[in-house]
């Protein structure tokens, strides 16, 4: 979440950045720095007090962290306070600032996507935005460039003041420059929303997600109507802005001395999944949370998921589901030893650790999203912590996550409704006569019976 110091220079929220940036260098010099990484480049708490400087209160942040007196990875989790307060105030209020470089990321391999994104960047860059007689910057996949389907080379042809606007992005530029893109718009379902995760992991602009797939967790927008979604979000009515958890995992090798090694780093936005990989054996894994031995897991694997990964591989494996704007890390076992160990919800100030046991007699494996699987020998060890960098998902309404997980996974919908009692017989004039005896509770067998029976008896105090 944190932008170069030389671009902020430029920005209307320099000074109040600066002033949280000097008063978090002055809290970690006073109280030491925590063992956490990146916490070095550590400037503020996000990326959008100097982007979005009018919609996030720097003030109430600063008063958020400034009584304390012990700063800990478990207390600040590099500023985890203040970005969940920032998320606070930015789905409060909307942010209305000029969008002038779009990025699109679809699959450039599907033809239908690339023709929805050809129609949806000549829409852009034609339609005039803020006093030009022009669009707005556009930025699509550097393997369009020579795409027939795509056709770049006949868009600047029929319109030759579209060479300037149509511009191309790579992960390389995802990496180095993110705070190029004031928005990102995703074309197609969940798996590519979570790509676009996987580009930025550092900063990340807005995402608003068109729905185009299969499933729909993540993608609230209609593409049919994107001219109405976009005029408002890029015009007056502004967006509103949902900064979702992601994780910062990061993978430690045993280096057969008294310091680790640090290994692989990634940003995830559902789930990290430690399992046995192709061993025969159950996974032995030690669950450490703030450098305390919490317990020793004993299962299929492990999964640590983000609320927002709640509804994904953790809801298979028995987790509960989430609301993501709750701060907190979901832990569940996979096919657990002892029946007694339970998926829990853990506080997202945690730093945890999972460490393979120089005794253990298998190795485990870690995937990130779904994507970079890595082998953990025994010795090496992973952590999770909430990361610096969330991810801003564009709002549509307040309640777009329960209609996306009513319409996904039919959540509490039942084939046919039960049937009610119908009143209205009791005011018509003339009344319907049934056609059984309600009221006696016996059958016509037992008409001429002398004594009751106890089901007789049974079903009289019942009213049958």
């Amino acid at each position: 979440m944190i932008a170069s110091q030389n671009q902020a220079d430029n920005r209307p929220g320099t000074a109040t950045s600066q002033k949280l940036s000097a008063a978090l260098t002055d809290l970690a010099g006073r109280n030491g720095s925590p063992n956490t990484p990146r916490f070095a480049a550590l400037q503020s708490p996000c990326f959008y007090h100097q982007r979005f400087d009018d919609a996030v209160n720097i003030d109430k942040v600063l008063e958020e962290i400034k009584e304390d007196e012990w700063m800990s990875h478990s207390r600040l989790m590099q500023t985890a306070t203040g970005v969940r307060e920032v998320s606070k105030q930015l789905q409060r209020r909307p942010i209305k600032r000029a969008v002038r470089n779009v990025m699109i990321v679809t699959k450039a391999r599907d033809n239908q996507l690339v023709n929805l994104t050809k129609d949806l960047a000549v829409w852009l860059m034609s339609t005039p935005r803020y006093g030009s007689d022009l669009g707005v910057n556009v930025y699509v996949d550097a393997k369009l460039r020579n795409s027939k389907r795509f056709g770049a080379t006949n868009l600047i042809d029929a319109q030759p003041r579209f060479q300037h606007l149509l511009k191309y992005w790579s992960p390389d530029l995802c990496w180095s420059q993110p705070e190029k893109f004031d928005l990102v718009l995703t074309l197609g379902g969940d798996g590519t929303v979570l790509f676009t995760s996987w580009l930025f992991q550092r900063i990340v602009p807005p995402i608003l997600s068109f729905s185009l797939g299969s499933l729909g967790f993540l993608t609230n927008f209609e593409y049919d109507r994107f001219k109405e979604h976009l005029n408002k979000i890029m015009g007056e009515d502004g967006m509103r802005v949902n900064l979702r958890m992601r994780f910062t995992c990061t993978v430690y090798r045993d280096s057969k001395g008294e310091d680790m090694e640090e290994g692989e780093q990634f940003e995830v936005l559902n789930e990290l999944v430690i399992d046995r990989g192709p061993s025969s054996y159950i996974s032995n894994l030690e669950l450490y949370g703030d450098n305390e031995l919490l317990t020793i897991v004993q299962a299929d694997g492990c999964i640590f998921s983000t609320p927002t990964g709640s509804t994904a591989y953790s809801l298979s494996a028995g987790g509960s589901l989430v609301h993501p704007d709750i701060p907190a890390i979901l832990l569940t076992p996979i096919c657990p030893h002892t029946l007694s160990f339970r998926p829990m919800v853990l506080s997202d100030t945690m730093l945890l650790r999972v460490s393979i046991p120089r005794n253990s007699r298998a190795t485990a494996y870690c995937s990130f999203d779904g994507k970079g699987r890595v082998e953990l020998r025994q010795g090496d060890h992973v952590t999770i912590a909430a990361s610096q960098y969330p991810f801003p998902t564009v709002v549509r309404s307040g309640t777009e996550w329960f209609d996306s997980v009513s319409r996904t996974l039919r959540w509490n919908t039942r084939g046919a409704m039960q049937k009610g009692w119908d009143g209205e017989e009791q005011n018509k004039e003339e009344e319907v006569e049934w056609d059984i005896d309600t009221d006696s509770a016996c059958y016509g067998s037992e008409d001429s019976s002398i004594s009751a029976s106890p089901l007789r008896r049974q079903m009289s105090m019942l009213g049958m």
